[in-house]
């Protein structure tokens, strides 16, 4: 009789288990040989348009969405936004204006974005993102060149997803949206 064991991994992190070999070059290496990449889309708000123009991009969308014959993910994230430079603008700007009602504005803008850093709200950024995955590396060369012209006649700009993008991308399919930031614990 044979013997079969397995080697059961028993490492708490999630390295560990995830069958990632790498991410560069705006690719996910999978260590099974395949390689997950994809476009990250610009957002583009269409309810400012007229309605035919509204009609169009959606008509062009829904061929351009119907020419993709391979498997494809559709990711929505939220990336969160540190919005402290945007203070520290504003805060010049209060200290370097000498017009009491123009320092009034900047403060209300000031002590509404102070409201938008705190616990109560969440100041992320929405990301949407095509992802696919390869093992040849011309096709997926291919795949990413055919996203992006096709989304760029449907009027949306995108490019191919960065390390950051994936790796983003990753943190909030593993911590559900969680950002977790570890420091220095000092004594």
């Amino acid at each position: 009789m044979k013997n079969t064991t397995q080697t059961v991994n028993k490492s708490k992190y999630t390295e560990a288990w995830l069958p990632i070999r790498q991410i560069m070059n705006g690719m996910i290496q999978l260590e099974n040989g395949y390689y997950v990449t994809g476009v990250k889309i610009h957002p583009k708000n269409i309810f400012i348009l007229d309605q035919v123009a509204q009609d169009n991009m959606v008509y062009n969308l829904r061929n351009f969405y119907n020419t993709i014959d391979y498997e494809f993910w559709l990711i929505i994230a939220d990336r969160p936004v540190d919005i402290n430079l945007y203070l520290a603008e504003l805060q010049k700007k209060y200290n370097n204006t000498p017009n009491n009602e123009i320092r009034k504005l900047i403060l209300q803008d000031i002590n509404k974005a102070n409201q938008f850093m705190s616990a109560q709200y969440n100041v992320v950024d929405t990301e949407y993102y095509l992802l696919f995955q390869e093992r040849k590396l011309e096709i997926l060369q291919k795949k990413l060149h055919t996203m992006i012209s096709g989304l760029a006649n449907c009027g949306i700009q995108s490019s191919q997803t960065s390390n950051n993008d994936l790796r983003m991308i990753l943190d909030n399919l593993l911590n559900g949206g969680e950002v977790t930031n570890f420091g220095t614990v000092m004594s």
